[in-house]
């Protein structure tokens, strides 16, 4: 063994035998978030930075506005392939009397509808998860991906978002968490950006106050 490699492990060994305090740290562990919460509500922040990624957000009054804006928007884009697994969103279209008929092709559909599992405001993301009824592939699979959360599942940063989905699941914790920041994008080719590579080309976000 050569001489240098030796004294190497020599110094990793007395390392581990005596511990040296990391410099410019303090000895105790502390809960304190790097990112502070801003002044701005929970909705503001969020809407201001899902928009910068590309998102398109929508803030809805109630469940009749959301319906409202919905058959304008279907409408002004002519989709009618509407694809959408979870029965709550549904039954609320059908509540406010939403006129979609539900498209069974994932693969050759217009547009897929889910719901989420938190919104993070700092970082202007979705978190959605296995748990949901739409599972792995729908978020990602469409062209199109809308969104429908509420504003009690507004959360300020990632490490919330997933402390709340720990109490939520607790030990059936999904094998599954994502976070959906806008549409898909590379920019892997001469670092040039392109939108919509791997995955929805738009992302909309309906809002909604509760």
């Amino acid at each position: 063994m050569s001489a240098a490699k030796s004294n190497i492990l020599k110094k990793i060994k007395q390392a581990l035998v005596h511990k040296v305090p990391v410099p410019f740290f303090d000895n105790q562990a502390t809960n304190n978030n790097v990112f502070q919460p801003s002044k701005q509500e929970l909705e503001i922040a969020f809407a201001a930075n899902f928009s910068g990624l590309q998102g398109r957000f929508s803030y809805c009054a109630d469940q009749a506005e959301l319906v409202a804006q919905l058959s304008i928007l279907f409408e002004s884009r002519g989709w009618e392939n509407i694809y959408c697994r979870e029965e709550e969103i549904k039954a609320n279209f059908s509540k406010h009397h939403l006129p979609i008929t539900y498209f069974n092709d994932l693969s050759h559909c217009d547009v897929a509808i889910t719901g989420c599992e938190f919104l993070v405001a700092r970082t202007g993301s979705i978190l959605l998860s296995s748990a949901q009824q739409s599972g792995r592939t729908v978020s990602v699979y469409a062209p199109v991906h809308i969104c429908i959360a509420s504003t009690k599942q507004l959360v300020y940063d990632i490490d919330d978002s997933l402390m709340q989905l720990r109490d939520k699941y607790n030990t059936a914790f999904p094998s599954m968490v994502s976070l959906a920041s806008g549409p898909s994008r590379t920019a892997d080719i001469e670092k040039t950006l392109v939108v919509g590579v791997h995955g929805p080309k738009e992302v909309f976000c309906f809002l909604i106050d509760e």
